[in-house]
């Protein structure tokens, strides 16, 4: 299954065929330092593989006009540790996001995929009206791109491993646009 999102994305569930992309994104230096996951192709096989067993998160992949450009998590926050931190809804939805491709970093590609997502989530599930991430709060550029998608930074919270930066996008009433805001 292939969800295509807006502005050329199209995202589609992980599969452990897709390990050695995704390895090799997570040894990269820009992703390595925030993900710290940079294992080895056999053990991206079986984390893809649990994932997607599990109810907790849907790993994908992100492709950029046809191209392969990233990694996602999509979660329920309801069944995820940051449940713990704040008043989560039940239908609020989660991402982590890694542009695995260097030469695709810095240039706005990231905001634009994380506004994609959003909206793709809102359309995809009609009860979600927040979609929440939490980037490492020294992660500047990470932060940045999520504010520059409409997320907005509500608080810092102490996770197990980083503090992070709580961003939250709204769901927009109908009717508005990106450019009414």
């Amino acid at each position: 299954m292939v969800l295509h999102c807006a502005a050329g994305f199209d995202l589609r569930p992980a599969e452990p065929t897709d390990a050695a992309t995704v390895a090799r994104w997570m040894r990269a230096e820009h992703v390595r330092v925030w993900w710290d996951q940079a294992w080895t192709d056999e053990r991206w096989a079986a984390e893809l593989a649990g994932q997607a067993a599990g109810e907790h998160s849907l790993p994908c992949l992100a492709s950029y006009d046809g191209e392969p450009v990233g990694y996602l998590e999509l979660y329920r926050v309801r069944l995820d540790v940051l449940a713990a931190y704040y008043d989560y809804d039940e239908h609020d939805w989660g991402v982590h996001v890694a542009i695995g491709e260097p030469a695709r970093t810095g240039a706005g590609l990231g905001r634009r995929l994380l506004s994609a997502i959003a909206e793709a989530l809102f359309a995809a599930d009609r009860c979600c009206h927040r979609v929440v991430a939490e980037p490492d709060v020294r992660n500047t550029a990470s932060v940045r791109a999520f504010a520059a998608a409409g997320f907005e930074r509500v608080a810092d919270v102490a996770l197990p491993g980083k503090t992070a930066a709580l961003m939250v996008r709204t769901r927009r009433p109908s009717g508005t646009t990106e450019d009414d805001r």
